[in-house]
């Protein structure tokens, strides 16, 4: 699948916990060629990976990569400044890391950094074609990334669309933040791996195939966790009212399934609500293609724009 978008050709860096992910796009939105390596941790490490997978990219293509880079990251990002702070995953904290700046001496080519969710939002945008869309990304954590008028809305602290952390349940558990009954501590990879523990490889997987096959325990469990993802798209429907709604993240992975639960959850929460209803949350809520990758898409949108 496209993005549909046309431009120069441009390269996308999606830098993970484990992985550094890139790209290049084609003029039409045409992935022309990937490369993956495993992402070293600390300052170092991060500007390393990131040059391994440049270099990779430039060999598969045949010739130098002359062009702006857009890079996708977890923490808190400055795009004004081109900072990085509190990137745990990564290995850096403390004070912040002028990330772009040190990747453009080693890339040798211009730099523009972004949270990884904004950049992923960014290329939501353009599979489905429209200018307000939210991107519900529903991996380890679970945040949204918000396209309004066709810009990213990033807040006053880059915490726009930090949904996971709206306190949905006094009862609940608590969570990382500080607050209890975050929907984080419910619809997320991290809550799912407690409620449906498994031995070997992620358990959302497990978790719906044994659902499918009349498993009342595990029933329970993914009822309850699509009724937080359905939770999550309610907020922000009700706050930003966008014309499209995508869900993404590693637990999307389990692809059609998941939709059809939370399309039902939506629409149970409806039942009650007259307003609610006639709002069609359902109707606009879409997947991320399986093992499309979103992000990194992203990031070559945000190096092109």
């Amino acid at each position: 699948m496209r993005p549909a978008l046309a431009g120069t050709r441009s390269v996308g860096l999606d830098i993970g916990g484990t992985k550094t992910h890139g790209v290049v796009l084609g003029e039409d939105g045409e992935i022309l060629a990937q490369a993956r390596k495993s992402t070293r941790s600390g300052a170092e490490g991060v500007v390393g990976s990131a040059a391994r997978v440049f270099e990779a990219l430039a060999k598969e293509i045949g010739e130098p990569l002359i062009c702006r880079v857009g890079v996708g990251v977890p923490g808190l990002v400055d795009t004004e400044r081109g900072t990085l702070r509190h990137a745990v995953n990564l290995g850096v904290n403390g004070d912040d890391l002028p990330l772009r700046d040190l990747l453009a001496i080693r890339l040798g080519v211009p730099v523009v950094v972004e949270n990884d969710v904004n950049v992923a939002a960014l290329a939501a945008r353009a599979l489905v074609e429209a200018d307000d869309v939210v991107y519900l990304s529903v991996g380890t954590g679970l945040a949204a990334g918000l396209v309004i008028d066709g810009r990213l809305r990033r807040g006053e602290h880059g915490a726009a669309g930090e949904i996971g952390h709206l306190p949905i349940d006094p009862a609940g558990a608590e969570c990382g933040c500080g607050q209890v009954g975050c929907l984080e501590t419910i619809a997320s990879g991290r809550a799912l791996a407690r409620a449906w523990p498994t031995p070997d490889g992620p358990p959302a997987a497990d978790l719906f195939a044994a659902a499918a096959d009349g498993d009342v325990k595990a029933i329970a469990v993914r009822d309850r966790f699509c009724w937080g993802v359905a939770c999550a798209i309610r907020a922000l429907g009700l706050t930003i009212d966008p014309e499209r709604i995508v869900l993404g993240g590693g637990v999307s992975e389990v692809g059609e399934p998941l939709r059809v639960e939370v399309v039902r959850q939506l629409r149970s929460l409806g039942e009650g609500s007259p307003f609610l209803d006639s709002l069609g949350l359902a109707d606009r809520l879409s997947m991320v293609p399986q093992h499309y990758p979103l992000a990194t898409v992203g990031a070559a949108i945000l190096g092109r724009d």
